[in-house]
């Protein structure tokens, strides 16, 4: 897209974006209000000036906080959309909340109420479960650094100081700010990292509470002994109960330190805790495909549904497509909504990626899921990547962990490249004469018409890797045109557009347990005489010919057995 400012009509615009009034000033640059062009929706924009950040040394600290929040899909975690960059500036855009910081409102304001208190520590103990789940630490959790919200729901924001985690690795950068840091960070001693921001969270919940701070003093050195003492008032007024979690989130000692596992379980937090913050599924919600939000791209950038879903099914979200997809989804949601849509979840894979600085389109792309009844080791990268996420990251959890046992599945197993193994079942099945509809490049629905009794045999086959060299396909059973979702699969319930593939496979019939790491694979370009030729054999589940409202006999699973056993023995020759 375009990076150049260009002025009409004595406004500035930058890529799809007209810049407005600014909502603040900073040391790097200026935060101003900005609108997408074409969808109308409001934004942040953050300018920085890259020659400010040379001269201040605070490279680093931009790019984390950049790598942070590309990688973060939270309700209750400001988003960054798209970065735009030009020679002489950064331009983030990100989510737009009116609102204002916490800090101000509880100044202006004074203490909130106990439910109205509790409400927001929920929604910001959410979000610091997701960031340590993701091995990131904030490390400077403060009110200055929640903002709000038209329906005052929190956000956290400036992720400048945070650090990436890997597991079992100490810390030991003093930052943040001295009134919110724990002990061992102000003395300068090795820390693990998510037990400093429960102190923080618990210095927040007590400015909610009170108004004021539990720790503070104009004299940093007196400031310092008190946080080291761990001493604090507690006004008459306050619950018990939330006496007792506040004292057990500021304990000096980080081992005695309430972790994220015992405020969850804790009486007083669990009440009128809406499910959403913590989701027992947290894969479904960022798979599906909202029509509502695909129609209005298409409509507003003149472009097709496949050419949407490609940008989506890539995970490229600095391409136009995509980001305006996410401003219109984020946008349109009401309370109701957001529970429902944007749930506390893992993020896409695709927020790894390496080009932090980027304003390049999109890569048609498809993704390779890992297999769902495997659990991921927790592998220490270098530099540490937040591929894999931390239950609770209780101290006390064993470190060494056995792999959870799998159930027995159908499939075939290859260590071939996942362009070839697809495309070598699809020249399977258009050999034995199957139909299919693609829905991404590694997940497609398949149906086989009985020649003697004319009943349409249903079958699915997804494409999981199973470690880093060895990929799983699985076959699995489609009775009376059941959804995906409840066989298992999180696949966008969308057909989508796929490359083509290269033509050699080794593969051989297994059915081993093996943990699973996540990854992203691109198909490669066009060419002829592969898998686009066989698109003129695709389907839709509901087109003509479909007898799926007919009782199917007794013998359906025989049936889909034997789909299974034509396929694989074409496939093993």
């Amino acid at each position: 897209m375009a990076t150049e400012k260009t002025k009409h009509e004595g406004r500035v615009k930058i890529g799809h974006y007209i810049l407005g009034d600014t909502l603040g000033v900073g040391t790097f640059g200026k935060v101003k209000v900005g609108q997408h062009e074409l969808t109308k929706h409001q934004v942040a924009v953050k300018i920085l000036n890259r020659q400010k950040i040379r001269s201040l040394d605070v490279v680093g600290k931009i790019r984390r906080e950049i790598q942070n929040l590309k990688l973060f899909r939270h309700p209750h975690i400001i988003k960054l959309y798209q970065v735009i960059s030009t020679p002489t500036d950064i331009f983030m855009v990100m989510e737009y909340v009116s609102g204002g910081e916490l800090f101000d409102y509880i100044c202006k304001n004074g203490k909130l109420d106990e439910k109205e208190s509790r409400r927001l520590f929920q929604q910001i103990i959410s979000a610091v479960d997701y960031c340590h789940r993701h091995m990131v630490v904030h490390r400077d959790l403060k009110p200055e650094n929640v903002l709000l919200d038209a329906h005052m729901n929190a956000k956290i924001a400036d992720f400048g100081l945070s650090n990436m985690m890997s597991d079992g690795e100490f810390l030991r950068t003093s930052c943040g700010s001295p009134n919110y840091a724990a002990p061992e960070v102000i003395s300068g001693r090795l820390y693990a990292g998510p037990e400093v921001d429960i102190w923080s969270s618990g210095v927040i919940l007590y400015a909610l509470l009170c108004g004021t701070l539990p720790f503070d003093d104009d004299h940093v050195p007196t400031l310092f002994k008190k946080i080291c003492d761990g001493i604090f008032f507690t006004p008459q007024y306050l619950n018990p109960s939330v006496i007792s979690l506040l004292k057990h989130m500021l304990q000096v000692d980080p081992m005695k330190r309430a972790t994220i596992k015992e405020i969850r379980e804790d009486e007083w937090f669990k009440q009128d805790l809406p499910k959403y913050l913590f989701p027992e599924d947290p894969s479904y919600s960022n798979n599906m495909i909202d029509d509502e939000a695909l129609k209005e791209v298409c409509e507003k950038f003149e472009c097709t549904e496949e050419e949407v879903l490609a940008c989506i099914y890539s995970r490229n979200h600095q391409d136009p497509l995509a980001v305006a997809y996410h401003l219109i989804i984020d946008n349109r949601r009401i309370m109701s909504e957001a529970k429902d849509f944007y749930l506390a979840s893992s993020p896409p894979d695709s927020f790894l990626d390496d080009q932090h600085l980027t304003s390049s389109g999109a890569t048609v792309a498809g993704v390779i899921k890992p297999h769902p009844e495997r659990v991921p080791f927790l592998v220490a990268e270098t530099p540490p990547r937040p591929r894999h996420t931390l239950d609770e990251l209780n101290p006390q959890k064993s470190k060494h962990q056995g792999v959870r046992r799998a159930k027995w599945h159908l499939g075939i197993r290859s260590q071939s490249r996942p362009n070839d193994i697809m495309s070598e079942v699809c020249r399977a099945m258009k050999q034995l004469d199957y139909e299919w509809k693609v829905v991404n490049p590694y997940y497609l629905r398949v149906r086989r018409k009985n020649p003697i009794t004319g009943m349409q045999t249903k079958m699915s086959l997804q494409l999981y890797q199973v470690d880093s060299r060895t990929y799983l396909l699985d076959f699995r059973s489609i009775d009376d045109d059941m959804l995906e979702t409840k066989s298992g699969t999180a696949t966008p319930l969308r057909s989508g557009s796929v490359g083509n593939y290269r033509t050699t496979i080794k593969n051989d019939v297994d059915g081993a347990d093996v943990p699973a790491t996540s990854s992203t694979v691109h198909p490669t370009k066009a060419a002829e005489g592969s898998l686009a030729s066989s698109l003129t054999s695709s389907i839709d589940s509901t087109g003509g010919g479909d007898n799926a409202s007919v009782p199917r006999p007794g013998s359906h699973t025989i049936e889909f057995f034997e789909m299974c056993a034509n396929l694989i023995k074409l496939l093993a020759r």
